[in-house]
């Protein structure tokens, strides 16, 4: 192509690398001795932890995990009542994640798979816990790659359309990380002792959980929401009445403020309670029947993008040899961005002797045992673990609880899903329900939030640059003028066109094709072009 100058326009692709993921256990086991101010146990009723963790420092393939399991449990007292005792168990530990390296993306899952309170003796109380941690690591790299081609002429004429080269481009859709920060939101609700309901004395129990999240990227901000389930047990003033309960369900919602957000994204957002407080406060009459309830969510958030890319994938020219210098370029695509929702339905037995009068409070936490890919879709199978608080007939031990764990499956659409896929699952509890089906038995309803991102990994080979030599001379005459060619299967209007020294638009107007689609057998007239 002498007087004619061919220049590749680049693009620069950015690029997120899974570089691994690393799964620990750590094993918690204190005993606990009941302070001086309180009573001797007789039985622990209730019992609820939730883990405050913080990722280390980073070197060499490891990483340094710390933080704290706080606990709490309700205890009937030797002589008849209710009684709380908490505390907490420090942990730290290294962790070996290969291929770690300063800078990359880490995200910590922390996951209490088991805890359990019991009674050594009356003053002493035995914790143990099983913590499951999982470290996610992922890379970042940017690459450039040909994405068209510029030709010049030595005056800037018109440049021969035989100078031209034939250009194939293709589309990758790489999913990027555009970004992963850690953010709190703060929810203030203050709510209050209903109907013939007696004041508070004392609290003796509180629970908040997390119910029914939303999050959604909108234009520079998250918007938030869901509700909040607030438990708590009191004591009243009067000597002689039993203990009370409250359950309340309080409504939240909000935006966290995030410049890089905007519609379209696709949101990762693990939700997790930091902290939360349940306070007695008088009404506007003195009397102590309003709760403020003040909590912190810790937010993990991470939003994905989905590009397209528009990159030459092959070139050829007819009028000089075109030496292609390619690399090879790993990313992710996405596979699928879903919720599964199974539904959980099972009815245990208490295993009371005394007759069940009411039920007072269920809760419950989903825990994921294994997720297998299969045939477009993705097994998950775990377990929900439930605690149900009844009153009973008996008065010495009015109050009762039994803990279940009842398994589940749940089969998610992931059109294209392979061995080698990534997937990140958050869980959540959207809903619980215990029923009186019988004397002792009880139905347990509830409906699990599976949210899932399922990423494959992508080879592709990419032009970075072209070298320009002269013909082949002799084996472009060896090629026939005009040939008749049959269509072989898995031939391709390009692949022909460049094996046969024409081009795709010539093979069209000779053969009075409608467009680019050909198939096997068909009979085509080649034509060859020279531009030499």
């Amino acid at each position: 192509m002498a007087g004619v100058f061919m220049e590749l326009i680049k693009k620069q692709i950015h690029m997120n690398q899974w570089k691994g993921n690393a799964v620990t256990q750590i094993t918690l086991d204190e005993d606990f001795i009941v302070p001086d101010t309180l009573e001797d146990m007789d039985q622990v009723i209730l019992d609820n932890a939730r883990i405050l963790g913080e990722n280390g420092r980073i070197q060499d393939e490891k990483m340094t995990i710390k933080g704290k399991m706080e606990f709490a449990v309700l205890y009937r007292k030797e002589n008849g009542g209710l009684e709380t005792l908490g505390g907490n168990i420090p942990f730290e530990e290294m962790v070996n994640v290969p291929g770690l390296e300063e800078g990359d993306d880490v995200t910590t899952s922390w996951i209490l798979e088991d805890m359990k309170a019991e009674m050594i003796n009356s003053r002493k109380l035995g914790v143990q816990a099983v913590i499951t941690v999982e470290i996610r690591a992922e890379g970042e790299e940017n690459a450039y790659a040909a994405s068209d081609v510029k030709m010049s002429g030595t005056e800037g004429g018109m440049i021969p359309e035989k100078d031209v080269p034939e250009v194939r481009t293709g589309i990758i859709s790489p999913v990027v990380l555009a970004l992963h920060r850690k953010d709190t939101y703060r929810i203030r609700e203050n709510t209050a002792v209903t109907g013939g309901r007696p004041d508070i004395a004392r609290l003796l129990w509180k629970e908040i959980h997390i119910g029914n999240q939303t999050v959604k990227p909108l234009e520079g901000r998250l918007y938030l929401e869901g509700q909040l389930n607030v438990f708590v047990i009191y004591e009243t003033e009067e000597e002689n009445m039993p203990v009370q309960w409250m359950e309340e369900v309080l409504p939240f919602s909000g935006d966290i403020e995030i410049s890089q957000a905007h519609e379209g994204q696709i949101p990762q957002v693990s939700v997790r309670l930091s902290h939360g407080e349940i306070e007695v406060k008088p009404d506007a009459e003195g009397q102590m029947r309003e709760l403020d309830v003040d909590v912190v969510l810790e937010l993990d958030i991470r939003l994905y993008e989905e590009k397209e890319e528009t990159l030459i994938r092959d070139m050829y020219s007819n009028s000089s040899k075109l030496i292609p210098e390619t690399k090879k370029l790993q990313y992710e695509r996405l596979i699928a961005k879903n919720v599964c929702k199974p539904r959980i339905v099972e009815k245990i037995h208490l295993g009371q002797s005394e007759r069940i009068l009411q039920i007072c409070h269920t809760q419950g936490s989903i825990q994921l045992d294994e997720a297998e890919p299969q045939e477009n879709s993705l097994l998950i199978e775990g377990v929900l673990d439930v605690t149900i608080l009844y009153l009973t007939s008996d008065d010495k031990a009015p109050v009762r609880s039994v803990s279940r764990q009842i398994p589940f499956k749940c089969s998610a659409q992931a059109s294209g899903i392979t061995k080698n896929s990534v997937y990140q699952l958050d869980t959540a509890l959207e809903q619980l329900a215990a029923l009186m089906t019988g004397n002792d038995t009880v139905e347990i309803r509830a409906s699990a939030v599976l949210d899932f991102m399922i990423l494959e990994p992508v080879t592709e080979t990419v032009i970075t640059g072209v070298k320009e030599e002269p013909l082949d001379l002799k084996a472009l005459q060896a090629l026939p003028g005009i040939a008749g060619y049959i269509v072989q299967e898995g031939d391709s209007l390009w692949d022909i066109a460049k094996k046969f020294h024409t081009t795709m638009g010539n093979i069209i107007t000779t053969n009075e094709l409608p467009g680019e689609q050909i198939k096997a057998g068909q009979r085509l007239l080649l034509v060859k072009e020279v531009g030499v």
